[in-house]
């Protein structure tokens, strides 16, 4: 049944990689089409959200900067969390095209393929940077040695996590572990869920009615 996985997950993690350098040099967009159009639409959004995330930990940005840098936060993480689940949609089609079904008993993982490759596209942007900064001209020798073994780490969790995605898309098109998503259920961004945003907008509607 290996024949019928879409993307083995050392292609999948050389993709990442490579996508992380090309895109600090150029805009953050890609042609894949498929499983790998949306994994790398879910590497895009946690792109965008690292850089954010820094920005926001300037000491030089003012307050005015720091919300709109939130609100970016706010939207790229949902669009995030979206895309993992549409990874995730994609491979249950798949499964469904090839009839490849599960044992009712049969244990779930822990962590859904889209989760797994969401961790290892924020580990290839973590190698990318730690990696930059061992390349500092103004480092010393001591911080330079602290990347290092830093990097070490890194790449050990990513042939760790490269190879744990493989078996866990191993069994799952082999039938063996059946592939149940987890929605997210965000809350902070639905009007409706969020004490601050539906407790505004009825003010606002009071304000417009009196």
């Amino acid at each position: 049944m290996a024949t019928i996985i879409p993307a083995h997950s050392a292609q999948l993690a050389d993709m990442l990689e490579h996508l992380v350098a090309t895109w600090h040099e150029s805009d953050p967009s890609h042609t894949e089409q498929g499983l790998r159009g949306r994994v790398c639409d879910l590497h895009r959004f946690n792109f965008l959200l690292w850089h954010e995330e820094d920005i926001a930990r300037s000491p030089d940005v003012n307050d005015t900067k720091i919300a709109q840098v939130k609100r970016a936060i706010d939207k790229y993480n949902q669009a995030r969390n979206d895309s993992i689940e549409k990874v995730d949609e994609w491979l249950i089609e798949e499964l469904a095209r090839h009839n490849v079904v599960a044992a009712q008993d049969a244990p779930a993982a822990t962590e859904t393929p889209g989760a797994a490759i969401d961790r290892l596209s924020i580990l290839e942007l973590r190698r990318f940077h730690m990696n930059e900064q061992f390349h500092r001209t103004d480092a010393t020798p001591e911080h330079r040695e602290k990347v290092a073994e830093k990097m070490l780490v890194l790449d050990m969790q990513r042939g760790n996590l490269t190879q744990s995605l493989g078996c866990l898309l191993e069994e799952i098109f082999s039938g063996i572990r059946p592939l149940r998503t987890f929605r997210q259920m965000k809350m902070y961004n639905d009007p409706t869920m969020n004490p601050y945003l539906y407790k505004s907008q009825a003010i606002g509607n009071k304000i417009e009615g009196s």
